[in-house]
């Protein structure tokens, strides 16, 4: 799987965090959510309106422009 944004991702699916690109602010924001380097993330909603994650156990609701900032590897 190449590198995609986490908002490509399906309900269902699933991916590790590569990096996130985002500003200083955004970026410490999803690393005390948990958003990780290498954070295992599983997709539970994405249809309109913010995109739902599962995330150690915890759903996280994300808007839509912040989970473009974060990178899904393999």
């Amino acid at each position: 799987m190449a590198d995609i944004s986490l908002i490509q991702l399906n309900s269902g699916e699933q991916g590790k965090v590569k990096k996130i690109c985002a500003g200083g602010c955004a970026t410490k924001r999803l690393y005390e959510m948990g958003f990780n380097t290498g954070a295992k993330v599983k997709v539970v909603k994405n249809d309109a309106g913010p995109i739902i994650v599962s995330l150690s156990g915890n759903k996280i609701a994300l808007g839509r422009g912040l989970a473009q900032k974060i990178i899904i590897g393999n």
